[in-house]
């Protein structure tokens, strides 16, 4: 194979490859793309998938690990610096959902349309119970949980429950963001639109923490209520 090794038209080649996966994978789905596509959008030969990368189901998993290294690296160092940063109480919990979600907001909004597709296809693997739970796992679960960790040292007291329920709220309004759907645009008469990402950048993590803050309570709430009672 001429294109094969480790020479820079190989990794070119590859790059290309999984540029146009990525893109295709995006806008129409695992299913709704052939390997002939892709290698006809990045300018290849379809054999050159195979080797590369095995088969299709194989590039779709190196398009997820590409970026997802980048992106849980960087998540890790800010959430870590978060908490280096603050005081002795540690840091709120606002500040440790923006730490969190920041950096996918920002490339989302500055990274350019490859990191723009890369969300988009995160949104649909997230949706999908052919794929969530497997890929979700594989590639983010290890920084979630240590999010997770997080959270409870400023919510010692949060009921488990409540914890992974408020992340799945949050992970839902990550996904909806990601959509970039329209719905709020057309809904408010052009007043919020679902690209402004710096209007959502502002407003997530305080709503967001609001939410996390009042499930936390919610169990102590009940019981003052059926004390009352």
């Amino acid at each position: 194979m001429t294109d094969a090794g480790g020479t820079r038209r190989g990794e070119r080649t590859r790059t290309r490859l999984l540029d146009a996966a990525e893109s295709l994978f995006a806008e129409k789905g695992f299913h709704g793309v052939t390997v002939r596509a892709i290698a006809r959008q990045a300018d290849s030969d379809p054999a050159l998938v195979a080797y590369y990368f095995g088969g299709k189901r194989e590039l779709f998993d190196a398009v997820l690990l590409r970026r997802a290294e980048e992106l849980n690296t960087i998540r890790l160092a800010e959430l870590e610096a978060c908490e280096a940063n603050a005081g002795p109480d540690g840091p709120t919990l606002e500040a440790i959902i923006h730490a969190f979600t920041h950096p996918l907001l920002d490339r989302s909004a500055n990274g350019g349309p490859g990191w723009k597709s890369y969300f988009a296809l995160v949104g649909q693997v997230t949706n999908s119970p052919e794929w969530g739970v497997a890929i979700m796992s594989k590639y983010f679960d290890p920084i979630v949980r240590h999010f997770l960790d997080a959270v409870r040292r400023a919510l010692p007291d949060a009921p488990e429950e409540e914890l992974f329920w408020s992340y799945h709220f949050l992970s839902g309004a990550l996904v909806l963001t990601f959509a970039d759907t329209g719905r709020v645009d057309a809904l408010s008469g052009g007043l919020c639109k679902s690209s402004d990402l710096e209007a959502v950048t502002e407003r997530m993590p305080e709503f967001l923490a609001a939410g996390f803050q009042r499930l936390a309570q919610r169990q102590s709430s009940k019981k003052q209520e059926a004390e009352t009672v």
